[in-house]
């Protein structure tokens, strides 16, 4: 849609030149024209910075796009769930997306694909692998900053956290994790990749009571895809 001069100006909070048009130029449609097309490319030019910024600030190891998706080798759920998962409502309703399947599935792929699609849609996306976004936590936490380095992340609207089950954790660690998850339960999004079904995830946090909190906490609201199948990188 068309954005008229009034709502470029207020857009781009450059109201006076709107107030200097209406005053001494209202009847020039060349100046109005021109002034319009302009601010279009201005405000143009700052989207595609912001959008840039927020691909660069996301983290993310590779580029990966939902048309790079091999379709027919993707598991039924992951299949069925594509339009779901574009249109990124479930960062708005502040809900997770578990992808849980054996390695080579596409699970990696399709976090990457939703994480850039939703930075192009202006939202602020950060990708770790749960590894480490632990070592992380454990590093600010010696280092006495930990609560500033957990209060960035009530500024992300996407967390995605890869490649959960690969490696075990501590207590300490584990305790640091259902910390930062809490923080965000029903108030922003996360999506979890894990290599292990939800009644081994025990074996990575060593502790039945934790576990089950936090699997209280991601699973609540949460789209849970089985990506079960054969590995892309054995076909």
């Amino acid at each position: 849609m068309d954005m008229t001069l009034a709502d470029l100006c207020k857009q781009l909070r450059v109201n006076g030149v709107y107030a200097y048009v209406q005053e001494y130029q209202p009847d020039n449609p060349e100046l109005i024209q021109f002034l319009t097309s302009a601010l279009q490319a201005e405000l143009d030019k700052r989207h595609i910075n912001r959008q840039m910024r927020l691909l660069r600030q996301a983290g993310f190891p590779t580029k990966k796009r939902f048309e790079d998706l091999v379709l027919d080798n993707l598991p039924q759920d992951g299949r069925e769930a594509l339009p779901v998962l574009k249109a990124l409502t479930f960062i708005r309703e502040r809900k997770n997306v578990i992808l849980i399947g054996n390695s080579g599935t596409g699970k990696t792929h399709m976090a990457i694909a939703i994480g850039i699609l939703a930075c192009e849609e202006n939202y602020r996306v950060s990708f770790r692998t749960a590894a480490g976004l632990i070592n992380e936590m454990v590093e600010a936490r010696n280092e006495n900053r930990l609560s500033l380095y957990l209060r960035q992340f009530k500024k992300i609207d996407l967390l995605i956290l890869d490649e959960l089950g690969y490696v075990t954790f501590d207590l300490a660690g584990a305790e640091l994790l259902f910390q930062l998850l809490a923080t965000r339960y029903e108030t922003m999004s996360t999506i979890i990749t894990s290599n292990l079904g939800f009644s081994d995830w025990v074996k990575v946090f060593h502790d039945r009571a934790l576990t089950a909190a936090i699997l209280d906490r991601i699973t609540h609201h949460a789209m849970i895809l089985n990506m079960n199948g054969q590995s892309f990188r054995r076909r």
